[in-house]
């Protein structure tokens, strides 16, 4: 028998607890998930409710055991893969501060241009901080989108709770304070924090970049590495979670780093790329290495000594979400035998899996190419290779003869579009590989695959249950902090790829085409989105 572990995947919408068993593969023994809410408020802000995710947390755990024969006692060992670079305000006592600042906050416009975005610019930042910050960590906090700007705009805006902050911290270290009393950072949160310093010998938090950024150093947390026990589940966490006391917590990791974790993506060269939600294309590296122009860095990972090579794009999975909730209705047929099944779904996973077949399904009768018809999947923004929280979604080249079959697949179309553009500008710096894998929601559509193989021009692979890729690495940090698992380079022997996709070459000339076009559209738009939205 093997060792049986839960896995906390806590997304932008919802929490996933996984239940694994570790043996010779890592094996899903039982899966709950629930969702909870994102508040977007004026002037750009994303928050969510911290005591929505733990509520979450309890009742999917409670879930799991009620459809399983594994117990409680029977568990060696708890770890996260969560959502990343949000920003959470904890007291001496660990309580939550005010509502969590998703990643997706882009409030702080004055805050950044005080900050860094000044003066005489190179990629959004000013060149005299530029150089410094780049010296120290490697990467530079030119996003409005980043946590240090969120922090700034809590003192400029929020100054009673401000004075109160004891430590700031991201989700999953929100969670582990709940869970063990401790408050501390992982390396790869720390970096998200783009405070955290990164030459050799000097991995910790960076001072002269918090005096550069204006940050209290006092309020940053101790940093341990993913694979750390932080520390035993207390007695009160343990009654509410429905566990017992004393079971190993571990560090974990952010999205960004245990999501290739899971996909198999861990030994250098290798790349993933992820459609969830957000979404990104990252390929393993073993130096840091950063684009600013297209706003790509080398981020810390789960790993020691390696980095990813990360490029995000905000609105991924989020755009099927607007076709299903704005395009898809009942006008082709979304009634599967008259039931509507996006109401009140008995089985979540089920009924979701039965209406993305559907979507599919129309996208496959549908040409490649969509008739034409190219959308921008810019829903929230836009971060890479450009960055402008004023870009935004559009359908370019609409015509007479043109359906909502069209748009729907042009969708899907430009989601890959972009992530191409992400990938094609990743191999300018650093060699990535020629069969890519895929995972997330997206990757549960063949019809996907095979439109991002046909896009990408190389292979595609996935693995079983890409939805839970973030799960699965967070069950090998566990596994490798509890021996199970040799360490993160073996890991891959334990995720084999379930398909495979190669590319259409008719398709590809098709979508070559239609990608030149779709590059122009920021560039000759950038002017009108400003006017519209700034």
């Amino acid at each position: 028998m093997g060792k049986f572990v839960i896995a906390y995947d806590i997304g932008t919408t919802g929490v996933k607890t996984c239940l694994f068993e570790i043996d010779k593969t890592i094996v899903l023994k039982a899966a709950e998930s629930h969702g909870y809410g994102l508040y977007m408020v004026e002037n750009g802000g994303a928050e969510q409710d911290f005591n929505e995710w733990w509520e979450a947390m309890a009742e999917t755990t409670k879930e799991i055991f009620a459809k399983s024969d594994i117990k409680p006692d029977q568990i060696e060992g708890i770890s996260f893969c969560s959502q990343m670079q949000g920003l959470v305000a904890l007291d001496k006592d660990c309580n939550v501060l005010r509502r969590p600042m998703s990643y997706m906050d882009q409030r702080a416009k004055e805050e950044i241009k005080k900050g860094i975005a000044n003066g005489i610019q190179i990629a959004g930042a000013n060149v005299f901080k530029l150089l410094p910050y780049l010296y120290f960590t490697g990467a530079v906090s030119c996003s409005v989108k980043d946590p240090i700007w969120k922090y700034k705009w809590i003192e400029a805006h929020e100054p009673e709770i401000f004075s109160k902050i004891y430590k700031i911290v991201d989700v999953k270290e929100s969670i582990i304070a709940k869970m063990t009393g401790r408050i501390i950072m992982t390396q790869d949160s720390a970096f998200g924090q783009l405070l955290y310093d990164t030459r050799k010998g000097h991995e910790g938090w960076c001072k002269p970049v918090c005096k550069l950024v204006d940050v209290n150093p006092d309020h940053l947390a101790e940093i341990v590495k993913s694979t750390d026990v932080v520390g035993g589940l207390t007695e009160e966490a343990a009654k509410e979670l429905g566990l017992v006391p004393g079971i190993p917590v571990f560090g974990g990791g952010g999205d960004a780093s245990l999501i290739g974790v899971g996909a198999g993506a861990v030994l250098p060269g290798e790349t993933h790329i992820y459609s969830g939600t957000s979404g990104w294309v990252s390929t393993v590296v073993e130096k840091q290495t950063v684009d600013t122009g297209a706003m790509i860095a080398a981020i810390v990972g789960a790993d020691e000594g390696r980095y990813n090579y990360f490029a995000e794009h905000e609105t991924s999975g989020k755009c099927l979400e607007w076709v299903k909730n704005h395009l898809a209705l009942d006008e082709i047929g979304i009634y599967l035998e008259k039931k509507d099944v996006t109401e009140s779904p008995e089985n979540f996973e089920e009924t979701y899996t039965s209406l993305y077949d559907y979507l599919s399904k129309v996208m496959k009768e549908t040409p490649a190419g969509s008739n034409g018809v190219i959308f921008t999947p810019w829903l929230h923004g836009n971060r890479c290779p450009f960055e402008d929280p004023n870009a935004a979604g559009m359908f370019f080249n609409i015509n007479i003869d043109t359906g909502k079959r069209d748009l729907i697949r042009s969708v899907i179309e430009g989601v890959c579009f972009q992530n191409r553009w992400m990938y094609e500008q990743q191999k300018k710096k650093v060699d990535v590989s020629d069969t890519v894998r895929f995972v997330g929601g997206g990757a549960l559509s063949d019809v996907t695959c095979q439109i991002l193989a046909d896009v990408l021009g190389c292979t595609v692979e996935t693995v079983a249950s890409p939805q839970n890729v973030g799960a699965v690495g967070a069950a090998a940090i566990i596994g490798v902090g509890i021996g199970a698992i040799d360490s993160l380079d073996k890991v891959k022997e334990f995720i084999p790829a379930e398909k495979t996709f190669k590319p259409n070459p008719e398709n590809k000339a098709v979508y070559d085409k239609n990608f030149e076009v779709f590059k122009t559209l920021y560039k000759n738009n950038k002017a009108a989105f400003k006017a519209l939205n700034a």
